[in-house]
Formats: C-alpha cells, structure tokens, sequence
C-alpha cells in the first residue's frame, strides 16, 4: 500500500480565513453551519510554516494554511471544577499554569511557548467572575490559587 498523496495548500491560496473574534469566512462571508464551523475548528494543527486546518483519507493528507487577523486559537468556554480549565476552540484544554495571561488592545490573552491564545466575547463573560483587581492590579483567583495578568 503506497502512502497517501500530500496536498499542501498555501496561505495566499486558501479560499477560507479566520477573522479577529475567531470566525471562520469565505468569499460569501461568515460560516453559518455548526458542524463545519467545529470541524474546521478541531482541525487547526501547527508547524514550522504555521497554523492549518488538516484531513485525512486513505489517498490523501491535506494541508490548508490559512491567514487569520490576530490568532487562530481561541477560549470557548471554561470549566471550573476542582481546576480552572480553559476548552479552545480545537477541544484541547488548557490550564493557566501553562502560559501567561495579558491583556493587548482591551482583549485577554494565555501565552504559552507554542501559541497566543485569545478569550473569546463567550468565555470572557463566564471567567469574569475569576478576575479580581488589588491596589491597580488584576488577577485571576481560583480556589486559593492566583494568576497575574
């Protein structure tokens, strides 16, 4: 059995994008449908060249390098149980533990050593009530545990 064809496709090439609050558009605009929207969602891979969406089949492997305006990776949703947990888009989770959190242009962040994370509008709401402010300082407080940001 031979290995399947590679299809890469390059950023300038690629009939879809993500814009600043995470939305995947084409040509005709925002993506409506669900299912596509957390397909292309929990396809988002990175490598040296950056970040893409990717499928398999037995004849081929594809590569869709995509352009986006801030990040390709966003906070969805929280879970707050016996640990603070951050879901992104792609399903993977995420602990403030493993990054730094910032704020840029009235937007929050999670820096990590591989990629900068955006908080979408949805997520900011739930983890609103994290946030704590002292002497003109903010934090994220959780069961006794804090994160600066």
């Amino acid at each position: 059995m031979s290995a399947p064809k590679q299809i890469v496709i390059q950023k300038e090439d690629a009939i879809f994008r993500m814009d600043a609050d995470g939305n995947w558009c084409n040509e005709h605009g925002r993506f409506e449908h669900p299912k596509i929207i957390r397909y292309f969602n929990s396809s988002i891979k990175k490598d040296e060249n950056g970040y893409y969406v990717y499928q398999s089949t037995e004849d081929f492997e594809e590569k869709v390098y995509f352009p986006y305006e801030d990040t390709a990776l966003f906070i969805v949703d929280i879970v707050a149980d016996s640990e603070l947990l951050f879901i992104l888009n792609t399903r993977e989770k995420v602990s403030p533990d493993q990054g730094r959190l910032f704020i840029e242009q009235d937007s929050l962040y999670l820096e990590t050593k591989d990629h900068r994370i955006k908080f979408s509008s949805r997520a900011m709401v739930k983890f609103s009530k994290f946030i704590k402010e002292e002497e003109e300082s903010l934090f994220v407080s959780f069961k006794g545990k804090t994160w600066p940001i």
